[in-house]
């Protein structure tokens, strides 16, 4: 294979925005956490509440947010990377921004927004600073038996390809490929795995596949003699490189026009994203997974995500998978 490329194509020459907040990150909207029996008017007046709670307390703080700046950069986040900011989260915004006004040299949030604007080169730390990666290995466990059956299923003599595109830290993307090696017995299983997120700080992480002692405490020590070996550092971990080869990492932003992504694919872990989403971008997403994944593919999401509005596009299998909605069967 020519160098640069992998299964999933060629990779480009510059690197391709991604597009994934991570688990329980900072864009859940706050609703889901109270009553269902509140009104969607008692909601929204607590989350303008909130707000001008914040907001009164700005005379004390090192920077001025107003309520038109936190609106703008609620936009902003938006049309860049799909991510729905709730309006209870001006907090949340003012203490992980206020540190990317030090380091730049700005005044105020006004300043900053103005510096967005003109400085592209800026926004990978602005879509950084507002993103939050919750994971571990393993995580849902259930769905990596379902993929490990359906991997050892196929009985065709080819690369079977998988998208992780929550890959975060890495122990997601790990954990399929040590599925896969379980699945095949085999260090050098048919297996090529991509990994993607939208936050390069994570995905640098990943890539190094080190990991402290408290990050790898559950898993199996069995397991972990077989996948891992000591690191440099006390209390570390290294991922074996024979699982490292199984795996390439890539940022893709789910909303880019384009994803440097080739089909078919045999299964996509998209897990814990949709709920930053509103909808109708939910859907737009949806819809370009389609033509990627095979008919006898799978779609894994998060245990608290459905896609009910998107049933001309994916049926349930049951346990948060979904198969194409024009697939034979389960």
């Amino acid at each position: 294979m020519p160098a640069g490329d992998s299964p999933f194509g060629r990779k480009p020459a510059t690197p391709v925005i991604a597009g994934r907040p991570a688990a329980d990150g900072p864009v859940r909207p706050s609703a889901a956490t109270m009553s269902a029996s509140m009104s969607a008017p008692g909601l929204a007046a607590l989350a303008a509440a909130a707000a001008a709670s914040a907001l009164s307390a700005a005379g004390e703080r090192e920077f001025e947010l107003t309520q038109a700046d936190f609106e703008r950069i609620r936009k902003l986040i938006y049309d860049h990377a799909g991510i729905v900011l709730s309006p209870a989260k001006l907090d949340m915004v003012y203490s992980r921004l206020a540190r990317r006004l030090r380091a730049c040299g700005d005044r105020s949030f006004a300043q900053y927004i103005g510096r967005l604007e003109r400085d592209r080169t800026e926004w990978e730390t602005f879509v950084n600073s507002l993103t939050t990666n919750l994971t571990s290995f393993f995580r849902e466990s259930h769905h990596f038996d379902i993929l490990a059956e359906r991997m050892r299923r196929i009985a065709e003599r080819r690369t079977i390809r998988i998208w992780c595109n929550a890959a975060s830290t890495g122990e997601e993307p790990y954990s399929l490929a040590i599925t896969a090696c379980e699945a095949f017995n085999s260090l050098n299983p048919p297996v090529h795995i991509l990994a993607s997120d939208i936050d390069t700080s994570v995905l640098a992480h990943a890539e190094r596949g080190v990991y402290r002692d408290d990050r790898v405490a559950r898993m199996a020590p069995d397991m972990l003699r077989r996948y891992f070996e000591q690191g440099t550092g006390a209390g570390e971990h290294r991922v074996r490189p024979e699982l490292k080869r199984l795996l390439s990492f890539r940022r893709i932003n789910l909303l880019d026009p384009v994803w440097p992504v080739q089909g078919p694919l045999d299964a996509i872990f998209c897990r814990n994203v949709m709920i930053y989403f509103d909808k109708t971008t939910q859907y737009g997403i949806l819809k370009r997974f389609v033509p990627l994944l095979r008919k006898d593919g799978a779609l894994f999401a998060g245990h608290s995500e459905s896609f009910m509005h998107a049933a001309d596009l994916f049926r349930s299998t049951g346990r948060t998978v979904y198969q194409r909605t024009d697939a034979d069967g389960n």
